[in-house]
């Protein structure tokens, strides 16, 4: 198990270090001279070619690109993510203050798909094929189908303009998380019925369900030993990639709500060219993505030990 971790681990690594060269390769490389965007969005006025001379010396981006990325991935390494190109400020204290309001929408959004779907998985898997299993893929599919910037258009046309229950824009109160969540939920919702639903069915179908019923073993009892564990393993990796993508397409959500958080924050940095911002929110990303990786990796060895001897 521990060789299979440290196995998880070194491609993370590899992982974490092409992902920040690639960004930093495009937003290099991004149309448009990004001195003159940073002094803009600085200053907020046109600028004269000195002080925008000034501002590429200051941020080395008259360095070439491979001095410009040292500098920026060496402090990376020791946890300091730099200041911003455009306020002077450290970035990780900005970042922490994003992800505040970003963490507690998407957790609710999780929430909120497990929430729908559990109960449309059970009501498939009664009778497979029937009127109920259609009906559950039907809306499960129909909320797959949606973009979530349009669902969340209708839900604020709906909620907010025509029957006024809930707030649309801000992030004031608890109540201006429930539509940003309702959007993020339903999506989520959409991919876990499928899920679950196939697990449940496959567990079902396993040989050796037949023998233990023959033995006396009632069907709860089945469905909670053997049925659940088995059906909770691609459920478990779909969970925890939901979440993650969550965290990731929230930006779109945020934006559509007015909401603080990741989405604001990494739209006003790569408006703005601001390097450190927008290669912090995807470190922080990356990174999230590899500890969601591991802990599922872990998660399987605990359900079924077997897997730890089959580490590839």
């Amino acid at each position: 198990m521990m060789r299979g971790i440290l196995g998880l681990l070194l491609r993370a690594l590899v992982v974490l270090t092409g992902t920040a060269l690639a960004t930093f390769t495009l937003l290099w490389n991004a149309p448009g001279d990004a001195a003159t965007t940073i002094a803009m969005a600085r200053f907020d006025t046109l600028l004269s070619d000195v002080v925008v001379a000034q501002v590429r010396a200051e941020l080395g981006l008259d360095a070439g690109f491979w001095p410009a990325f040292n500098s920026w991935i060496v402090p990376l390494l020791s946890g300091d993510f730099g200041n911003s190109s455009v306020t002077g400020r450290p970035v990780w204290p900005d970042l922490v203050s994003a992800i505040s309001y970003t963490i507690p929408t998407a957790l609710a959004g999780l929430a909120i798909g497990l929430a729908l779907a559990i109960p449309l998985a059970i009501l498939a898997t009664r009778h497979p094929g029937s009127w109920s299993d259609r009906f559950a893929v039907g809306i499960a599919s129909l909320g797959a189908a949606i973009p979530a910037y349009w669902l969340g258009l209708l839900l604020i046309l709906l909620f907010a303009v025509k029957l006024a229950w809930l707030p649309a824009m801000g992030a004031r109160t608890p109540a201006h998380v429930i539509l940003p969540a309702l959007t993020l939920g339903l999506g989520v919702a959409a991919a876990l019925t499928r899920i679950i639903r196939s697990g449940i069915l496959e567990a079902r179908r396993q040989p050796f369900l037949p023998a233990f019923r023959r033995r006396g073993v009632s069907d709860r009892d089945l469905a909670r030993a053997h049925v659940a564990p088995h059906a909770a393993t691609p459920v478990i990796t779909v969970l925890g990639l939901e979440l993650a993508f969550l965290l990731e397409g929230i930006v779109m959500v945020e934006v559509i709500f007015s909401r603080p958080g990741l989405g604001s924050f990494l739209v006003t940095a790569i408006g703005a060219r601001d390097f450190p911002k927008v290669q912090a929110v995807v470190v922080v990303t990356a990174l999230l993505f590899v500890v969601i990786n591991l802990a599922i990796d872990v998660i399987y060895r605990l359900i079924d030990p077997r897997t730890g001897t089959q580490d590839a």
